[in-house]
């Protein structure tokens, strides 16, 4: 029996997953334990989760993979130094860090005391990882790989083809070149200064026209190899020390561009100001260029292979709108990304990469994301008791529910009356989209149901879409495409004869972000769904995080807190029915 330990650790989406004898056991991000977003440092609380759900001590551990390895790519770091010499801050911060992030060994002796790990710890390259993340757990014995991000060991994107339980890799992009830094720079332009907060500019790109692309192509040249290069003119993370804050905490990054991206585009916008349409554009224009780059790749590599599956990985696998356009822009049939493309992700990767370099066969793959903590009903039920005053002050009031097709045909019936639910069943979501276990849901088919969320809910900006989660058999009747969606990492057209009926997840351009609900990996969520389709003839509800401004909540406690201090107004904790009194 081997257990190998993942781990992604020193950045933004710390985490940590466990394998055993190569099928993934429990996997979990460290910002859902710690309470702050993309909680960035060493992952214990994750680390602990994993053992726990196994029922192991660390002590049982045989390998620790984590996601990167400060040897990697030793000569291009060298020689970049050497060629443009750069503020010795920089380099000084650099190698302080990479100092910093080696002794895993002492972290875990750390917290995990009493816990001797006497096993190997094995540092795979970042990128590596992210590919082995997108290929080792997918469904494709043979696929183009493609891993593009921000940066990790001194590199931002990979690719290659996976064959089995091997990948061999094409070609790199190297530091100081990333599409992921172009889209956070620009993103950082618009006013949007938080750590992932690219997201935003994706939402706000249907608002606008891609009039700057012009000016995009001067700062993002493509390549004849399907590579990409920076125009560095326009930034300032290669020559300058750029304030990086990733430990024990939520990540910060200081400004990534420089005065002439504002000479080229216009004054950035400063977080809080108006946006106007000359941002929309701009943020069309970023989507835009991203897009141009991402299918000129693509298509290169199509051509050199002929293989039609793709597996993609890296921060800018969570590209949901390019990544519902592969089909119509590339000769792809078919793509998979897992439910935690980001760095999160990475954990996966380095896990699985170690298996299969050791001699492990594939025997696993990932066809959906539930592998965080669940809670037992007797923990619900004392949790219930204990709070019952402070339930009832809020004018609410509990009971049990035990049977299953009560309980949806209830709550589907609430959904349909205009309610908010908060929706808590079985383990938490791996990655950071809430796919039916941590959700709050509403009825797609209300025009206000998207003010109704940020009012009572919420409270984010309104040109942001929410998704659908929809039956699987439904997808072709209602959107232009019969994909496999289960991780909501694609959006796709919804057809225009259905738009008028499912306002509220119909986005300005006439997409959704469609997560596909089967019964065989969700059964509870699925029959929801079931039940809502024969209360109103719409097999799909709104999905959303459950949360408001903190991460996707994780324990019963988080749930409870979160229902009772907004205007939410059902929540099912397993199977228990919390509403309050009209």
């Amino acid at each position: 029996m081997t257990y190998i330990l993942g781990i992604n650790a020193y950045h933004g989406d710390s985490s940590a997953c466990l394998v055993k004898d190569g099928v993934l056991i429990a996997a979990a991000e460290e910002e859902r334990f710690r309470r702050i977003k993309h909680w960035a440092g060493f992952p214990s609380e994750s680390i602990r989760y994993c053992l726990a759900e196994a029922g192991i001590e660390l002590t049982a551990v045989d390998n620790v993979a984590i996601n990167q390895d400060p040897k990697a790519n030793l000569w291009r770091k060298i020689l970049f130094t050497l060629t443009n010499r750069p503020d010795i801050k920089f380099v000084i911060d650099r190698l302080r860090n990479k100092r910093e992030r080696l002794n895993v060994r002492q972290e875990l002796s750390k917290a995990f005391p009493g816990q001797h790990f006497a096993g190997e710890i094995h540092g795979v390259e970042h990128h590596e990882s992210h590919l082995a993340s997108a290929f080792l757990v997918s469904p494709f014995d043979e696929a183009v790989v493609v891993s593009v991000d921000g940066f990790g060991d001194f590199a931002s994107a990979a690719w290659g083809l996976g064959r089995g339980a091997e990948i061999r890799e094409d070609n790199k992009v190297y530091f100081p070149h990333s599409l992921g830094i172009f889209y956070q720079a620009l993103t950082q332009f618009l006013g949007f200064p938080n750590y992932g907060d690219e997201y935003k500019v994706m939402g706000l790109a249907p608002y606008g026209s891609p009039k700057y692309l012009p000016e995009m192509r001067n700062i993002v040249r493509l390549r004849e190899d399907g590579s990409f290069h920076l125009n560095l003119d326009y930034f300032q993370h290669h020559k300058n020390k750029i304030k990086y804050e990733w430990e024990n905490g939520e990540p910060r990054v200081g400004g990534l561009f420089t005065d002439a991206l504002c000479e080229l585009l216009g004054p950035a916008r400063r977080k809080g100001d108006e946006l106007t349409q000359h941002h929309k554009d701009i943020a069309r224009s970023i989507q835009a260029m991203y897009e141009e780059a991402f299918f000129h790749l693509l298509k290169k590599l199509y051509a050199k292979h002929g293989v039609d599956n793709l597996a993609l990985a890296g921060g800018c696998a969570m590209n949901s709108v390019a990544n519902g356009k592969i089909y119509r822009n590339t000769p792809f049939k078919k793509v998979y990304i897992q439910s935690a493309a980001g760095d999160a992700g990475g954990a996966i990767g380095a896990a699985f990469n170690i298996w299969h370099k050791q001699g492990g066969n594939r025997r696993f793959v990932m066809d959906h994301a539930y592998w965080g903590p669940s809670f037992k009903t007797e923990e619900v039920r004392g949790l219930l008791e204990a709070n019952n005053e402070r339930i009832l002050a809020q004018n609410c009031r509990w009971e049990f529910v035990n049977e299953e097709k009560v309980m949806c045909n209830r709550v589907a019936k609430a959904i349909s009356d205009g309610k908010v639910i908060g929706w808590f069943y079985g383990r938490m979501e791996w990655g950071p989209r809430a796919l039916g276990n941590r959700s709050i849901l509403g009825d797609p088919r209300r025009a206000d149901m998207k003010d109704i969320l940020n009012l009572k809910i919420k409270r984010r900006e309104s040109f942001r879409p929410f998704a659908p989660s929809i039956l699987r058999k439904a997808v072709p009747d209602w959107f232009e495409t019969d994909d496999e969606v289960p991780f909501m990492m694609q959006v796709y057209q919804i057809r225009e004869d259905k738009r008028s009926l499912i306002p509220a997840v119909t986005h300005v351009d006439g997409s959704g972000r469609l997560q596909t609900v089967s019964v065989e990996t969700n059964p509870r969520y699925a029959m929801l769904i079931e039940s809502f389709g024969e209360l109103t003839g719409v097999p799909l509800v709104l999905n959303t995080s459950f949360n408001e401004n903190e991460p996707v909540v994780c324990r019963p406690e988080e749930a409870l807190d979160c229902f009772l201090r907004t205007k939410m107004d059902v929540l099912v904790l397993g199977d228990y029915l919390v509403t309050r009194n009209q």
